[in-house]
């Protein structure tokens, strides 16, 4: 997250294996981007010179530009305090995490905090491919994500972040003038709560995926691609050929599939969809994760049908 390295980001070593699962990614080189960018709210009219109606009131600039115009009634919430008061929730409850931050042109932003537990990483398939929960916080300067918390899983052997969990962490927002401040939850309680549910319900359902053999994948990526039109799959109208999202899919399945020796799966074909809408798509936080729930929902109904 720079400019503000803690005990969780301390504690991020982990041993190469755990019980012969494949680790590619170190957790200690997590994408780090700066959040801590310079914001604050003004009058619209002190910084444009120009009068404006009501409800357009005040703007709020990220690195000195104007990110989004509010009303008067609008509540900042600062990623300086936001944030830090995540971390303090964790290191009060005495939860050590690797933490990686993503920064969106100023504009949005997102912090995971994997948990660093090895009694919490669960593996898929035939031990090789691990899991960890994590806790996803987001937050935006530019009104295109709502300031929010929920839990996913954290997946080493491709650094993916798989956030289907409908299990989310609630806080309160508090407005004081135009400075908004968070009340943190039971941190510990949530986690607890999440690992005895929905954490090995859904571990179940990777199981299915994966034990989903699929022959044609370039049929497979092409249905999907079709049905779920995340994005084309031919290059164009006139090139039936795979696109270059398409042939990233492709080129993911088989490449997870020797890393883990083993035969192509859904499990595969849904993790590398989530790739590319995570990492290529422009798409807003909140819109990857309605899309990763709609892609997972998908892959797992072809796997049992």
């Amino acid at each position: 997250m720079r400019n503000q390295r803690t005990a969780n980001e301390q504690q991020t070593g982990l041993r190469t294996t755990t019980g012969g699962a494949i680790m590619l990614n170190d957790l200690n080189n997590l994408r780090n981007d700066d959040i801590f960018v310079t914001n604050e709210v003004r009058s619209f009219k002190d910084v444009t010179g120009i009068s404006s109606r009501k409800g357009l009131d005040k703007v709020i600039l990220s690195d000195g530009k104007i990110v989004n115009v509010v009303s008067n009634s609008y509540g900042h919430l600062p990623n300086q305090l936001f944030y830090s008061g995540v971390e303090n929730m964790l290191l009060d409850a005495n939860i050590s995490t690797a933490t990686r931050s993503i920064n969106r042109e100023n504009r949005s932003f997102a912090v995971d905090h994997i948990l660093n537990d090895d009694s919490l990483a669960i593996t898929v398939k035939n031990g090789m491919d691990e899991l960890r929960p994590m806790l996803r916080f987001t937050n935006s300067y530019d009104g295109s994500t709502r300031t929010s918390g929920h839990f996913g899983f954290y997946r080493k052997i491709c650094n993916n972040g798989l956030h289907i969990a409908h299990s989310t962490i609630g806080f309160n927002v508090k407005h004081r003038g135009e400075i908004a401040e968070v009340v943190m939850p039971n941190i510990k309680y949530l986690i607890a709560k999440f690992m005895n549910n929905e954490f090995y319900e859904l571990q179940r359902k990777f199981e299915v995926l994966a034990e989903k053999r699929i022959d044609n994948i370039e049929e497979y990526v092409k249905l999907t691609c079709e049905d779920l039109k995340l994005f084309m799959y031919e290059s164009s109208e006139k090139n039936p050929a795979p696109s270059l999202n398409a042939r990233t899919v492709i080129e993911i399945i088989n490449r997870e599939s020797t890393l883990l020796n083993t035969a192509p799966n859904m499990w595969h074909l849904y993790n590398a969809f989530n790739e590319v809408i995570h990492d290529k798509l422009k798409k807003s936080f909140q819109n990857q994760r309605d899309n990763d729930t709609k892609l997972f929902n998908y892959t797992l109904e072809l796997a049992t049908s």
